[in-house]
Formats: structure tokens, C-alpha cells, sequence
């Protein structure tokens, strides 16, 4: 019966991402016309939807695997919620892309997502990095290569974010000098290669 209940509760879970994910995805293509300007990038980001699967995850609270499943999940139905507004208001985005993304880069956050309550101080350490390291390349994105046209203050808000839950991962949770250094390290590292990938894609 426990079995059966906890089965259940897994599966109400399940339907609430995927529900909440492409909902998120639709808002976020009027979002676009809605938010103040110096928050506006947010609708038009990888870390706006970086941030919604991470909380519907962090909420969810499944295992491993099955977050990464959901990691992906989440990102193609954000893509296609997008993609559904636009055609919704009788234009055409092509999903293709970032739904490829999505598959790919979707099981690492999922997975980074459930390693940060991880009782395994390495993987607590290695999900830190992950994120952020990709709140702190978007920052460093958005401020350097759009900074003409876009505001400063969101990417500003994603990079402190981002070293909010570095250093707050390091004061709970990561601790000894090597699991530090692959938290810091790591993040650095992951920052770098989010801004030489994102440009690769075009950017924003």
C-alpha cells in the first residue's frame, strides 16, 4: 500500500513538471511584451528557463535518474510551450533547436538539481558547480557580449544568484579543501564554456 502511495505521489509530480514546464513556456513568450526592461531578458534567456526547471525539480524532489529524465523533459516543454504562444499570435518560432538543446543539456541539470541535497559531499559539489556555473556565464554572457542591448540588471541578478548558491553550498554543505576546489573550480570552468557555447549559438 506504501509502495503504491509513494508510486502515486512520484506520478502527481511528474504531471505538475510537465504541466507547470510548458505553461512556464507559454508565459514566457508574453512575458517578453509584459516584464520591465531591466528584468525583461529573463523571457528571453537560457537561465529564465534554466531557473523554472531547477525550482519544478528542486520542488519534485525525485531521484536521480528520474531527474534527469525530467531535466529533459522540462526544457523541450518550455520550447514547445513557446513555440505554441508564437503560433497562438499567428507567428512562427522553430522549436527544433533549443528542443535539441534541451535533450542534451536537460539530464545535466536535472542531475545537478538532485545532487545539491545529495548526502555525498562530491556530488553536492559537482551540482553547485553546474549551476552556477551557467548563472554566472549567462551573467558574464549578457553583460559583456549583449550589454548593448540588453539591461544590465538581470544578468547582474542571474551572476549574484548564481555565487549565492556557490557560497552558500560551500557554508552547508561542501566541505574540504578538494570538494571546494572542484565547487569553485568547477563553476569557473562551467561559466567559460556556457559563454564560448552560447555565443557559438548565437546568444539570446
Amino acid at each position: 500500500m506504501k509502495r503504491a502511495e509513494r508510486l502515486s505521489g512520484t506520478w502527481t509530480r511528474v504531471a505538475v513538471v510537465i504541466v507547470v514546464s510548458f505553461l512556464s513556456g507559454m508565459l514566457t513568450f508574453f512575458a517578453q511584451g509584459l516584464l520591465p526592461e531591466a528584468v525583461n531578458s529573463f523571457a528571453n534567456s537560457a537561465s529564465g528557463w534554466t531557473l523554472v526547471t531547477v525550482l519544478v525539480l528542486a520542488w519534485a524532489r525525485v531521484r536521480t535518474a528520474f531527474a534527469a529524465v525530467l531535466g529533459a523533459a522540462s526544457f523541450v516543454l518550455l520550447t514547445l510551450g513557446y513555440s505554441a504562444s508564437a503560433h497562438m499570435q499567428g507567428l512562427f518560432y522553430d522549436p527544433t533547436l533549443f528542443a535539441a538543446v534541451g535533450v542534451l543539456v536537460g539530464p545535466f541539470v536535472g542531475i545537478a538539481t538532485s545532487w545539491l541535497r545529495a548526502e555525498s559531499r562530491w556530488q553536492a559539489a559537482a551540482g553547485t558547480a553546474l549551476l552556477s556555473g551557467i548563472g554566472l556565464g549567462e551573467g558574464a554572457y549578457g553583460l559583456t557580449v549583449v550589454a548593448d542591448t540588453t539591461s544590465p540588471v538581470y544578468w547582474t541578478l542571474v551572476a549574484v544568484m548564481a555565487l549565492g548558491l556557490l557560497v552558500a553550498m560551500l557554508f552547508r554543505r561542501i566541505h574540504g579543501v578538494l570538494v571546494v576546489l572542484l565547487a569553485v573550480v568547477g563553476t569557473g570552468a562551467i561559466a567559460g564554456a556556457f559563454v564560448v557555447a552560447y555565443s557559438a549559438l548565437g546568444g539570446v
